[in-house]
């Protein structure tokens, strides 16, 4: 499997989408790329099969539409890319599965190992140091930016965030997520002491 030439796909795919980024410093393009990174990391501990991983961390966001869900919209279109570049059926079908459901994180589905391990490199790209920096990022986008609005929106995300363990589907992403807590808590408490 050429996956430089899906990556190509994607950088089109989330450029062209019209997704609209939420600031303007957010890529979708380079979250997916981050998620694709987790995942491998994930199905290292874990097992399952790495193609159907690796696809679905990669196409899981190409897909948008005002109207309808972007996961049953990257599933087609992730589908139709996936055939036309001659992708066995049977990787199609699981990979187009993940990503219809990859958003719903609560669901109490039954689901393969692949899922699980996509949903949780989905989850775990934005928390940690990543969501410091973008908590941080997006206070300065904000009128009268300040330390102490990065430090509120920092705590509240992670008073918000810190109970989303039970969205994580495997252990290895649990451990992940109580790391990255801990980090942000961390983090907190110093810049306590260092703003109050």
């Amino acid at each position: 499997m050429n996956y430089a030439e899906v990556i190509e796909y994607v950088k089109k795919m989330t450029s062209d989408n019209g997704r609209p980024a939420n600031y303007p410093f957010r890529s979708r393009c380079e979250h997916t790329m981050r998620v694709y990174r987790w995942a491998i990391k994930l199905q290292a501990k874990l097992g399952g099969d790495l193609d159907v991983i690796v696809l679905a961390a990669l196409l899981h966001d190409i897909g948008w539409d005002d109207q309808r869900p972007h996961g049953e919209v990257g599933a087609e279109l992730a589908v139709e890319y996936m055939d036309s570049i001659g992708v066995d059926p049977d990787i199609i079908r699981r990979v187009g599965e993940i990503i219809m459901i990859h958003e719903d994180k609560d669901t109490e589905a039954e689901l393969s190992l692949e899922c699980k391990i996509v949903m949780d490199a989905d989850l775990l790209d934005e928390v940690g140091a990543i969501s410091i920096l973008w908590d941080a990022m997006a206070t300065a986008c904000e009128d009268e930016a300040s330390y102490k609005k990065a430090y509120y929106r920092i705590k509240n995300y992670y008073r918000i965030n810190k109970p989303k363990i039970r969205r994580c589907k495997t252990d290895a992403a649990r451990a992940e997520w109580t790391k990255r807590m801990q980090l942000i808590e961390t983090y907190l408490t110093q810049l306590e002491k260092e703003l109050f």
